[in-house]
């Protein structure tokens, strides 16, 4: 069926307090989406020039800070922000991992941003899905929290590729 073809995906989770800047997931799942024919969207490495996430913005945000000059960390967050749930508002759908252990506010908010807007999110908590935050149980439809990589994986498969699914009232895929 290869519905998730030309889909996009924006993957959503902690940047600036993880010691790996959010890279080690996000490289390690990039490809099979792409084996999918899926456009990821990765808030790392945007499709502009604005609002980057890289090394060096990262190095610049910690010596405004260390600097006390609040106003331009301000000004550069909010267009990070501003750039990020644009992404949000394009892609068809969320993959979040999601650390528990970590206080991921912007992964929160494109959580939230994207719920408002009944989009397909799906959550990998890295503890477990037992250990997801109870409010998720209330936003997302549970089905789509997993423990597990291969789980993901094996759930994207299935939304690509079997002939009956249960959207849970997220899925909607459109004739064009």
């Amino acid at each position: 069926m290869n519905r998730l073809k030309n889909q996009r995906v924006y993957l959503a989770g902690a940047i600036d307090r993880v010691p790996d800047r959010g890279t080690t997931w996000r490289d390690a799942i990039t490809p099979f989406l792409e084996d999918m024919g899926i456009i990821v969207f990765n808030p790392i490495s945007k499709p502009t020039d604005i609002g980057l996430e890289d090394k060096d913005t990262h190095l610049i945000k910690t010596k405004l800070k260390q600097h006390h000059r609040y106003d331009e960390l301000a000004s550069m967050m909010k267009t990070i922000r501003s750039v990020d749930l644009r992404l949000v508002d394009i892609s068809d759908f969320l993959i979040v991992n999601l650390d528990i252990n970590t206080h991921p506010c912007g992964t929160l908010e494109e959580i939230f941003w994207a719920n408002r807007q009944k989009k397909p999110i799906i959550i990998h908590t890295v503890q477990g899905k037992e250990h997801t935050p109870d409010w998720l149980f209330g936003t997302i439809p549970h089905q789509m929290i997993f423990s597990t990589w291969d789980e993901i994986k094996h759930y994207l498969t299935h939304i690509n590729n079997s002939e009956n699914i249960d959207t849970h009232k997220r899925w909607y895929f459109f004739s064009m």
